[in-house]
């Protein structure tokens, strides 16, 4: 039977609709990681009024993707590595669910598998077109949800749109990591190439590589950002406290001398010194 286009409407409340568009915005760092969330700035942005927006935010904290602290406020959820693994396995357990039900459920593996290489073949375009970044980002994540919206399982889709959410705040530190374009598109389009041959254990086997392969490579990025600042603490030149090279008396103008502030501790007062206040030159420390 074709497609109809005639149907009932999905009806989706206010707070369901708040709720993804904040996702949408985490997910794509128009809301950072950290970053507070004032309730009426956010109500006059989108045009509503606290109470539905407060309900989203309850929802998006229910998920995990915002955090509630105690007389602070509503703060975006920071991920660290532990975090990323997490989010990994659970993503991994949905989406071999989703893989599972299209195969040995209900036979459709091979009318998932030519949705996923319209996606691959998108992929194969970009690379060939040298794009990088946001554009293989976005088919990264269309592929996976594609699979899961097809496995027609409303838990499993309600899950991984969180896991997704999660999964775009860690793409840009994916990106830095030496994931090759080349790479990215021979993963995706061999997952979809196992499932169209209903192969499960390849299918789970590289679905598990391609998911602990994401971690190991964020979190080894991750690992390096934070120690940036300390070896870069380390290696700055340590001229604090340490007169420049040569006599600072001799290479200094004359003037200096007569011009200069005494000691801070004369000045604590912000009192000028009689001699300077004279003219006359500060008499030599003995």
């Amino acid at each position: 039977m074709a497609h109809r286009f005639i149907e009932p409407l999905v009806q989706e409340s206010t707070p369901a609709i708040i709720a993804r568009k904040l996702r949408y915005a985490i997910g794509h760092g128009e809301l950072q990681p950290g970053q507070q969330l004032g309730e009426a700035d956010l109500a006059r942005e989108l045009g509503v009024s606290r109470g539905p927006l407060r309900e989203a935010m309850q929802r998006l904290t229910q998920e995990g993707l915002l955090v509630s602290i105690r007389n602070r406020g509503i703060f975006v959820t920071e991920l660290g590595p532990d975090d990323i693994a997490d989010m990994y396995l659970a993503r991994t357990a949905v989406e071999r669910a989703a893989g599972l039900k299209v195969i040995e459920v209900v036979g459709i593996h091979e009318k998932v598998a030519a949705a996923l290489r319209t996606v691959t073949d998108k992929m194969a375009q970009a690379v060939a077109a040298g794009e990088r970044g946001s554009v293989l980002s976005d088919l990264d994540i269309e592929f996976h949800e594609l699979l899961v919206r097809m496995a027609d399982s409303g838990r499993l889709s309600r899950m991984h749109q969180t896991l997704m959410t999660e999964t775009r705040m860690c793409m840009a530190a994916l990106e830095d990591t030496g994931y090759t374009p080349e790479d990215r598109l021979a993963e995706h389009e061999a997952i979809a190439d196992a499932i169209g041959a209903a192969n499960v254990p390849l299918f789970h086997k590289l679905l598990a590589h391609h998911m602990d392969d994401a971690v190991e490579k964020i979190s080894s990025s991750m690992r390096a950002l934070e120690s940036a600042p300390e070896s870069a603490g380390e290696n700055a030149p340590q001229t604090a406290g340490k007169k420049a090279p040569g006599n600072a008396e001799e290479n200094a103008p004359e003037s200096a001398g007569e011009n200069a502030p005494g000691t801070a501790g004369e000045n604590d007062g912000g009192v000028v010194p009689a001699a300077a206040a004279k003219g006359a030159a500060p008499e030599p420390v003995a």
